[in-house]
């Protein structure tokens, strides 16, 4: 598989789930206190927001690319 056809479809997949989720959510676990036996512990959630335009353009780029792939030989 060419680079541009792989590159195309990782943007053309990033602009659906900018468009369906409207962003990505990440859980990060924190350790508060370790102390031997005893650890106490919280989970943080942070979300990255992708902008609709930019889900657009990464979306038609991702197309472009992988027509351009699949005909250059």
């Amino acid at each position: 598989m060419k680079p541009a056809t792989l590159i195309g479809i990782l943007l053309i997949i990033l602009g659906i789930v900018g468009f369906a989720l409207g962003g990505v959510t990440f859980t990060h676990q924190k350790k508060d206190i370790d102390a031997g036996p005893v650890q106490i512990s919280h989970e943080s959630k942070q979300t990255v927001p992708i902008n609709p335009v930019v889900s657009g353009i990464a979306l038609v780029a991702g197309i472009t690319l992988v027509i351009v792939g699949s005909r250059s030989r």
